[in-house]
């Protein structure tokens, strides 16, 4: 891998950031809920740890069985509850939440080293990322470092992403949800000087911009490419309700990848197509007032179609992200909607009551309908992003 010596361009793209320059009101009965919110996290996951199996991962619950549903550490959504954890534990400062963050992170360690996965970003930054923000230790960057190394062997310059899926050997799948592995590869090049971790990121998102977007700028869910020409062989769903409709967490991630894409790399290109996929979802005819979005815009029984809380969780963090990148006129936007989505999560019927829902914090997402597997249940990443947009939300004005 090539070492930085002298790339003063790249270290001001790195430590470069536009702002707007707004500075909302913020809205205090939010803030006071956001912060009873905590306390009632707080309960929520101490009632989770005492279901949770030894070696285990929370992945949902299922209503009918009154059932946990867990995973291993292999699974991409483990980094999530570690994550969750710390979070409200920085804002509780309850020792049995950083005790049990700890023994997750211990049992997820040993994922740094899986390059089966493109989903690295998601199991490690999300879980050993928040930690080192809050604890810098060694072990964490070294294992955070080693996952970006594991994280890259996927990477194929003649295709130009990160591989998604493992399938046939003649299909490379290429999913949207691969843009939000891409800023572990960014924090790699800031801590080791290594100049590969962010060039793969660039010619990734770069090569999802050209192919994944129609023209209205919604996503496809999956691009299959030809691993030997790097040509698109086809653009399909998997998640989604068709292969031409506009899946509602693919939406999501497109929109905060590319909002991260502009804060690593200041590259104006990706601030517009940032904005050009919350133009795609806010002028939508079918987001609803509440701003939580239906699983599938073009689901085709709207509006008796399910809501994805955690699409609109995903959307509420990016957004108030992206406000602080885009102009006066459009920053109100985002702060708006990101406020509205907040507050309709932290009611009835996203928010969990008290003692129940097996300890998540919200219900009613949807994770794969086709394959009828994760419908209208609380998800890990749900809650995940769910705590970062609570927390982006009351220190907004102070973002730096």
């Amino acid at each position: 891998m090539s070492k930085i010596k002298v790339l003063p361009v790249i270290a001001l793209l790195l430590l470069s950031i536009a702002v707007s320059g707004q500075a909302f009101k913020l809205n205090a009965q939010l803030l006071k809920t956001i912060d009873a919110n905590y306390l009632k996290g707080r309960a929520q996951y101490k009632l989770m740890m005492k279901s949770l199996e030894p070696g285990r991962f929370p992945k949902t619950f299922e209503v009918k069985s009154n059932k946990l549903v867990t995973s291993d550490s292999g699974w991409w959504c483990s980094g999530f509850y570690p994550g969750t954890l710390l979070e409200l534990y920085a804002q509780t400062k309850d020792p049995a939440l950083l005790a049990e963050a700890n023994r997750m992170l211990g049992l997820l360690e040993k994922e740094q080293y899986n390059k089966g996965t493109h989903d690295l970003g998601f199991m490690m930054y999300c879980s050993f990322g928040t930690a080192l923000k809050m604890d810098p230790k060694p072990a964490y960057r070294e294992i955070l470092i080693n996952s970006a190394k594991s994280l890259s062997t996927r990477f194929d310059p003649k295709v130009g992403c990160i591989k998604s899926w493992n399938g046939k050997p003649q299909d490379f799948l290429v999913i949207i949800d691969n843009m939000m592995n891409l800023e572990l590869l960014f924090w790699a090049t800031r801590v080791t000087g290594d100049s590969t971790y962010y060039k793969i990121a660039v010619t990734h998102a770069n090569t999802t911009m050209k192919n994944h977007f129609r023209a209205d700028y919604s996503s496809y869910h999956v691009i299959n490419y030809n691993p030997e020409t790097g040509a698109v062989q086809k653009k399909q769903t998997a998640q989604g309700y068709a292969d031409e409709s506009a899946w509602a967490r693919g939406q999501a991630w497109g929109l905060y990848g590319y909002t991260v894409m502009y804060r690593e790399t200041h590259d104006k290109k990706y601030l517009d197509q940032a904005n050009h996929i919350a133009s795609f979802v806010l002028n939508h005819p079918n987001m609803p007032k509440d701003k939580i979005p239906y699983w599938d815009f073009n689901a085709p029984n709207i509006p008796d179609a399910l809501r994805d809380a955690s699409a609109g969780a995903v959307m509420s963090s990016a957004f108030l992200e992206l406000s602080h990148y885009a102009s006066p006129k459009e920053a109100k936007v985002y702060f708006n909607t990101a406020e509205t989505m907040l507050k309709s999560l932290c009611k009835a019927p996203y928010q969990s009551l008290p003692g129940t829902n097996a300890g998540f914090l919200l219900q009613h997402s949807v994770g794969h309908l086709p394959q009828k597997s994760e419908v209208d249940v609380p998800l890990t990443y749900a809650d995940y992003y769910y705590a970062e947009a609570m927390k982006r939300y009351e220190t907004y004005n102070s973002f730096k």
